[in-house]
């Protein structure tokens, strides 16, 4: 049965429940429903969190799975006590091996990941993310010294996402700047990107899948055809060929594939921490 209610339940966000999830439940070929219990952290909250996945088993007639990173071992044991669903305790399952493994014992701290806010890391994220808002689809040429890399492509190729996507997981001040028929009658870069030549990377994406996506957004229109489609992508190819810039085709890549290959190519240091 593909037809499943998938539980998060943490002390915390759910954030890091709700990702690891994920993660796994990619595996499958199933389009669950997601339900995330954040901030569990008292006997009463779990009572009540229980109840919510017992009834939605009897409802449903199937067990529903439930990631949990809870901490606290009184708020847990109720839940493993209490709970219908198939529970999946990620501490309990990579944590306490890891315990036994380097001799020592965890924190076990309600909310432990909240400690990342207070990280230099965290807040060089942060700025990442602001600085790849700040230059999205190539509304500000300031700084662009400071970049790590610029996204450059066509209209609808997957540049803001992954600019984004590498700000927000890696803390790379991604810009991103499109390419427009302007450019292809110049056949050459925009002006304000030929002093970074070296941080640009190219994004290209199918011709139909590209139609497919702006028509979505402007349907019937000359900037949706696929003739038009055709010669953008063309034309865009061609550029970065001359340009010699580093590019890959998103048409079947995932966003995460799409940012590590960027990374390996752009700053390979970053996939080490």
């Amino acid at each position: 049965m593909t037809h499943r209610t998938v539980f998060f339940v943490s002390d915390g966000t759910g954030i890091t429940a709700e990702t690891f999830g994920n993660a796994i439940l990619a595996q499958f070929e199933i389009t669950p429903r997601h339900v995330r219990l954040p901030f569990i952290d008292t006997p009463d909250k779990v009572h009540q969190a229980v109840r919510q996945i017992n009834h939605t088993c009897d409802v449903e007639g199937v067990r529903p799975i439930v990631f949990t990173t809870l901490v606290d071992m009184e708020v847990l044991r109720i839940l493993q006590g209490g709970c219908k669903g198939m529970l999946l305790d990620m501490f309990g399952t990579f944590v306490q091996p890891l315990e036994t493994e380097l001799g020592i014992k965890s924190l076990h701290r309600v909310g432990r990941f909240a400690d990342i806010s207070r990280s230099q890391a965290y807040h060089d994220r942060i700025e990442a993310i602001n600085f790849s808002l700040a230059h999205d689809d190539g509304q500000s040429n300031r700084d662009l010294a400071r970049a790590d890399v610029i996204l450059v492509g066509v209209s609808r190729s997957g540049k803001t996402p992954t600019s984004l996507y590498l700000a927000m997981q890696f803390g790379l001040k991604a810009a991103n700047y499109p390419l427009i028929p302007e450019d292809f009658e110049r056949r050459q870069l925009p002006p304000a990107l030929t002093p970074h030549r070296k941080k640009i990377f190219g994004l290209t994406i199918a011709p139909e899948r590209l139609a497919e996506i702006r028509a979505e957004r402007r349907p019937n229109s000359r900037y949706a055809s696929l003739d038009n489609c055709r010669m953008e992508v063309a034309e865009a190819e061609a550029m970065m060929r001359r340009a010699g810039i580093r590019w890959l085709s998103t048409t079947t890549k995932s966003i995460e594939e799409i940012a590590t290959t960027i990374l390996q190519e752009v700053r390979p240091e970053r996939l080490s921490y």
